[in-house]
């Protein structure tokens, strides 16, 4: 796996060898993916760490990603947009790939989104990409990446089989369960991905931008830890019971990625093991 210490190696070699003046990186995020501010150029860098263990195919989708955020600038709607000022990519350095984006100017002092904010922002994201003319994969962060994940958590020898095999049953499902009318979705739509600027709220990483329902989305934003998401689904005119299959499959999706987290996070794996058995308990009440 990809180490913060290489992660931020490529970002910074990609854009001096691109001419870009940088003096002193700051690590901005280190999670699922790296940020890395290319100081004192008003760059982010994005490097894919655990996201890139999910995906089959890392650098398709950055460039979809580009794709759907380069469309939604395009048209006006709020985003933190790609960086004028490099190529955004993506890059490969040394296999790590790389992409440049604008660095948005976040109040410090801001808080999270109201639920009512979150709600109307991410209706009003939906209709801006009911019209990108591009196709995407089909909900790729809920039947792709979650399987991809559990191969990955089968070669360490410390994962419980038993909890291994109940997830692959359960992932097994999904595609079955989630139907219904495909459309554009964010694919991780939670308030941490909305950041509060000068310039008002500005949509961020859209890295798992997908085809499929809009009830993933809302689950998503269901179950934020941040803010009320029952109260925001509400506002974008939705109700809680329309999207039950999709809030099993993100909990489920949570599990997954939490414990994969945990394989390049150790402190993460007390959170991992609290999930799983949260999700064991409810597949216990529902079934």
């Amino acid at each position: 796996m990809i180490t913060t210490t290489e992660a931020v190696e490529a970002a910074v070699a990609v854009a001096r060898e691109l001419g870009l003046a940088v003096r002193e990186p700051v690590l901005l995020h280190d999670s699922f993916n790296i940020r890395v501010h290319l100081s004192p150029a008003p760059v982010v860098a994005r490097v894919q760490t655990v996201t890139s263990l999910a995906r089959a195919d890392p650098l398709g989708a950055m460039t979809r990603e580009i794709a759907v955020v380069t469309y939604l600038e395009g048209i006006g709607f709020p985003v933190v947009p790609v960086s004028p000022l490099l190529p955004p990519g993506p890059h490969v350095w040394n296999g790590i790939p790389v992409t440049f984006w604008a660095k948005a100017d976040e109040l410090p002092d801001a808080g999270e989104p109201t639920p009512e904010m979150m709600g109307k922002t991410l209706a009003d994201l939906h209709a801006a990409l009911a019209g990108f003319p591009g196709e995407l994969p089909r909900l790729t962060p809920a039947l792709e990446e979650p399987g991809r994940l559990l191969d990955v958590l089968a070669g360490h020898n410390a994962f419980d089989r038993e909890a291994l095999a109940e997830l692959r049953e359960a992932h097994a499902r999904l595609d079955a369960e989630l139907t219904g009318p495909s459309k554009v979705v964010h694919g991780d739509a939670h308030p941490g991905n909305v950041l509060a600027t000068p310039d008002g709220l500005l949509w961020n990483d859209f890295e798992e931008a997908c085809a499929g329902p809009l009830g993933w989305d809302l689950a998503c934003l269901a179950l934020s830890g941040r803010i009320d998401g029952a109260k925001a689904v509400r506002a974008y005119g939705a109700d809680l019971d329309e999207i039950a299959p999709w809030i099993a499959a993100r909990r489920l999706q949570g599990v997954i990625w939490t414990t994969a987290a945990a394989t390049r996070f150790p402190h993460r794996a007390e959170q991992a093991a609290r999930m799983l058995a949260e999700w064991r308990a409810a597949q216990t009440m529902c079934c």
